[in-house]
């Protein structure tokens, strides 16, 4: 068959879907469409397998009805021009008007909703606009793919999808070679937290720092190390933490293992996700977590047992589990970070999510 991936930016196929890209391209023909700014890292992308096509007319972040319609357009001339089996898209843009171009032309669409995202979750005109778009562009889609059951029972509440058209994968899965389990740090005296998102308020970080701040006026054996960009709002705020030595803050690393390695336990106490892959990446490489109750994060741990849950938006809580970790017996620490090896293995193996999606896809 012809399979037809849309996507907005490489780094959604490069890093999450690369070992799917290679699965498919062993029995089809696939062809990836992206934005022409993904040209530089197109010849990565074709080792995968696949051929590559760009559109022209694809601003991830602007919301412009005119520039919309071309989009839509130019995705309908390539379904034309391609004339795919079928039609895999990723993240919210491609989803809606891909799947808008595959309705008008009566070709199989299957859809990967990451996360609801800022949009459902802060509810308002934009929810409204973004539900009605999804309703009406996706009601014909073969299926809808998610990363959680909290993500899919609230479209299904919502009646924009018939519960025959949504499926729950475990996100992407976790590579469990390229995360390899890794023996748990042995200085015993030393506990080394680790945070990797982007430092932004809806991944929990203004909870973080209350928690950090709090908890270094009590231990002064402990390092907290930040990777990943900053949203503008935060610069000042981790530069002067870090000025206070209270953080270490590497910026963005291509390469974040030696980072889990090193740590004792990794910390994320977002307000939404579609699935954590940090989460899954850490637990994998066999690191206890810290994190909050919410679909999309909990999936990751087990309770009390390979990590703590935090109640979302709650600072004291996650202080509290926090402080909890740091007086845990070293041991205990240890089997800890076995426990969530084992949970990876069990349930978030990549080449088992590869295996199911494309048996729900029917290839």
């Amino acid at each position: 068959m012809k399979i037809l991936i849309l996507a907005n930016h490489y780094l959604t196929l490069r890093v999450f879907r690369r070992e799917l890209i290679q699965k498919l391209s062993e029995s089809h023909e696939v062809i990836i469409s992206l934005p022409e700014d993904s040209k530089e890292y197109m010849d990565e992308l074709r080792s995968f397998g696949a051929r590559l096509v760009y559109v022209k007319n694809m601003d991830r972040r602007a919301i412009n009805p005119i520039e919309d319609l071309k989009l839509i357009s130019e995705y309908k001339r390539l379904l034309k021009e391609e004339k795919p089996d079928k039609v895999i898209t990723y993240t919210i843009k491609c989803n809606i008007y891909g799947a808008w171009a595959c309705k008008s032309q009566k070709i199989p669409c299957y859809c990967n909703v990451t996360g609801l995202g800022s949009a459902f979750n802060n509810g308002g005109l934009l929810r409204f606009v973004t539900s009605k778009m999804y309703k009406y562009s996706m009601n014909k889609v073969e299926k809808v793919f998610f990363e959680n059951k909290g993500n899919e029972q609230t479209v299904l509440d919502m009646k924009l999808f018939k519960p025959s058209q949504t499926y729950v994968l475990n996100g992407a899965g976790v590579n469990l070679e390229k995360f390899a389990f890794t023996p748990y740090p042995n200085d015993e005296d030393k506990i080394t937290f680790l945070f990797f998102a982007r430092i932004m308020k809806e991944k929990g970080v203004d909870e973080l720092f209350y928690a950090i701040e709090k908890l270094r006026k009590k231990y002064n054996n402990l390092q907290f190390n930040f990777i990943g960009i900053y949203e503008d709002e935060y610069e000042e705020k981790v530069k002067e933490l870090q000025s206070k030595g209270l953080i270490k803050y590497f910026g963005f690393q291509k390469n974040v293992v030696p980072f889990i390695q090193e740590s004792n336990c990794v910390v994320l106490p977002s307000y939404h996700e579609g699935m954590a892959n940090t989460l899954l990446e850490s637990a994998s490489v066999g690191r206890p977590i810290i994190t909050s109750d919410i679909h999309g994060c909990k999936e990751a741990v087990v309770d009390k047992k390979s990590g703590y849950l935090v109640k979302v938006q709650d600072k004291e809580d996650l202080y509290i589990k926090m402080k909890e970790f740091i007086n845990l017996p070293y041991e205990q620490k240890v089997e800890m970070g076995k426990l969530a090896r084992k949970h990876m293995e069990d349930n978030f193996d990549k080449n088992d999510v590869v295996n199911e999606t494309i048996s729900a896809i029917g290839l």
